[in-house]
């Protein structure tokens, strides 16, 4: 085997071949070329265009000599191809099939595109490549560098000798305390040290200049029921203030393909992205990111019953993975069912719709999966994602703007105590854990329609006309236009519930109402007043009922009383 590193003389491209720059991109390009540092990180929203920022500052960089090898780190096998292809439509030549054992590039390419896991394998094949060349790394969704010790330290070892190095991340960065490599952090006025970003364009920015699509998230609600290991069989309303190992498992048992909540929010999204199909939309692609194998086939299945037409099905396990990612990306069919692996920088523009039917609920991973869905073709294309209407992942909608950094000292120890139940109740159960938990039933309705930070609409059942009417809502719009049609839908449903359910004249004798359902109505009254809260201030859901805890008394909002909940209730209302 060849062990001598040879360097091969590749004519260099220019500017002249790259697309124009959109604004942010322009920016940022003439601020590295201003300060030529050795270390630059651009944060910039998915769909925002990183790939093309990075390949013109390499494009830069070969036509002034600065460098001579380009290595691109991906986080995947199939994001290799994808960086491979961008390149070279702008004549840059990069090849994605380098192995470690190659040792040597062959001839005519500028550079490789190797992932975070090959380079943590064996660092000396890829530092042998820096030194022997003036090198450019971009480290493509760097967070990953801190997946594993091996991965962060290979890194370091690989590229500590490289002439420059960007590093490029469209995401939340980590939750752990462990330092990134070749990211700068800086302690500010709180004490806390977060990492420091050269370039930053957040989603907001980039809705605002039309860079990105506007995301409506339609959360289904319902009831779950489920018998714990211990045989006891529970009933829970998902999105009702919960413990965490109760919202774990209703949680689950509503994405079970068994019970009902599957099917009728699949249904569901497969009427809103007929409804795009019709109305201007008529490639759009819809994505059920499941949490397993299992699951995922079991969706498909259902899909191809309510279409008609079998969907792509894409498995971490599955050797022709890329390449049926690539084919329905290119292609008009309906719906594609995938476990994670679709939910960071795999780029299918034409998804319209998604179907988030996974229990991973990091803010990291939750990012990943919205960025699918961002991505602008033309101008007015909106996309839709179903999510479990759970508190946490109803707060992560709510914040889809917030921007996050990566946080080096540890959480305070009450969220650390928060941390680790959440973390004991989604934890990978093992075999006869698995079969002592019983999914028995769900149902599903919609809960609310969350955009822009703000929630509209009230409780709708499947296959009613208030549901139909956001589900209709249409294909092409602006950001302005989503919000006055939200809001006048809203209005109209309250209007219509108003004028059926008329307040009874004062002689008329009331109903009685049982203690269940005067408990029920007054815990979604109270969801609904936090809601609204949280909008109004910007406080995760959760934090609002601990501080009505706090000023109220009493225990978590399952078990209040009627009392205690009013109280409550008339609490919220004068902050």
């Amino acid at each position: 085997m060849c062990t001598t590193m040879t360097l091969v003389s590749t004519p260099a491209p220019t500017a002249a071949s790259a697309p124009p720059l959109r604004a942010w991109q322009r920016r940022a390009l003439v601020q590295y070329l201003r300060d030529r540092p050795q270390d630059f990180m651009a944060v910039a929203t998915p769909g925002a265009g990183k790939t093309a920022f990075a390949l013109r500052i390499a494009l830069e960089l070969l036509a002034d000599g600065v460098i001579q090898n380009i290595t691109v780190v991906a986080p995947t096998e199939h994001l290799k191809t994808q960086w491979a292809q961008a390149a070279a439509r702008i004549g840059i030549q990069l090849d994605p099939t380098f192995r470690n054992s190659d040792q040597v590039v062959a001839k005519g390419f500028h550079g490789i595109v190797v992932t975070y896991a090959q380079v943590g394998l064996d660092p000396t094949v890829h530092l042998r490549r820096t030194r022997t060349a003036s090198t450019l790394v971009i480290l493509d969704e760097i967070h990953h560098a801190g997946d594993s010790r091996t991965w962060g330290d290979g890194v370091r070892i690989a590229f500590n000798d490289a002439t420059r190095r960007l590093a490029l991340t469209g995401t939340p960065f980590r939750s752990d305390a462990n330092p990134i490599p070749f990211v700068n952090y800086e302690r500010g006025a709180d004490g806390l040290t977060r990492s420091a970003s050269d370039a930053n364009y957040g989603y907001s920015e980039a809705l605002r200049d039309g860079v990105v699509r506007p995301v409506l998230f339609m959360a289904y609600s319902g009831q779950a029921r489920w018998r714990t290991s211990a045989g006891d069989e529970l009933t829970a309303r998902l999105g009702e203030p919960l413990t965490a190992e109760q919202t774990a498992q209703a949680w689950r048992t509503v994405l079970d393909p068994k019970g009902n909540w599957i099917p009728q929010v699949l249904r569901a999204a497969n009427a809103r992205l007929s409804t795009k199909r019709s109305q201007g939309v008529a490639d759009a692609g819809g994505l059920v990111i499941a949490s397993d194998h299992a699951s995922a086939r079991a969706y498909a299945q259902i899909l191809h019953q309510i279409t008609g037409e079998a969907p792509v099905v894409v498995l971490s396990d599955d050797a022709g993975a890329s390449a049926k990612i690539q084919s329905y990306a290119a292609g008009d069919s309906r719906w594609m069912v995938a476990v994670r692996m679709v939910s960071e920088g795999v780029d299918i523009p034409r998804l319209a719709v998604g179907v988030y039917a996974t229990s991973v609920q990091t803010p990291l991973f939750f990012a990943q999966a919205v960025g699918r869905f961002v991505r602008v073709r033309q101008p007015g294309e909106t996309a839709t994602i179903f999510v479990p209407s759970v508190p946490v992942l109803l707060d992560l909608a709510h914040e889809l703007e917030r921007e996050r950094d990566h946080v080096l000292e540890r959480p305070h120890r009450e969220e650390l105590l928060e941390d680790a139940l959440l973390a004991a109740a989604n934890r990978e159960e093992n075999e006869a854990e698995e079969q002592k938990f019983l999914a028995l039933d769900a149902s599903a309705e919609l809960d609310q329609v969350i955009y822009d930070g703000a929630s509209f609409g009230t409780l709708a059942s499947p296959g009613t006309a208030e549901e139909e009417e956001y589900l209709g809502l249409p294909g092409l719009l602006s950001p302005e236009q989503v919000s006055m049609l939200l809001s006048k839908r809203q209005a109209e449903q309250l209007a219509a519930r108003r004028t059926k359910n008329p307040v009874p004249a004062p002689a008329e004798p009331a109903e009685p109402v049982s203690l269940f359902e005067r408990r029920t109505e007054l815990r979604r009254k109270l969801n609904g007043f936090v809601a609204s809260y949280s909008h109004r201030t910007g406080k995760p859901h959760k934090h609002i009922h601990a501080e009505l805890r706090r000023a109220c008394g009493g225990p978590a909002t399952a078990q209040a009383s009627v009392e205690e909940l009013e109280q409550r209730i008339a609490t919220l209302r004068t902050w």
